[in-house]
């Protein structure tokens, strides 16, 4: 399911207008996007918790060449299911 296909199904749901759930998704997503850039997580009960972690620098290995090389530190988005949604794709 990709982004319209999950905003026809939204606003079918919904009774909403496609334009209305695309704009409320969009906010929904900026939203997110902007919490995580600063730093916090976003829990949604059932649904899941999206976080940010930390990955901290590491020697690496080239797999075409074989030489090591440094991987430097960065931040990476986390996603740890919830119980609902775990046990409805079950």
């Amino acid at each position: 399911m990709n982004k319209a296909d999950l905003i026809d199904a939204v606003a079918k749901f919904s009774g909403q207008s496609k334009a209305k759930t695309e704009e409320t998704l969009n906010a929904l997503m900026i939203t997110v996007e902007n919490a995580m850039s600063a730093g916090d997580s976003v829990q949604l009960v059932g649904f899941g918790t999206f976080a940010v972690e930390e990955r901290a620098a590491r020697t690496g290995r080239n797999p075409a060449t074989g030489k090591e090389m440094a991987i430097p530190a960065k931040k990476v988005v986390k996603f740890k299911v919830g119980a609902k949604l775990k046990n409805a794709v079950k």
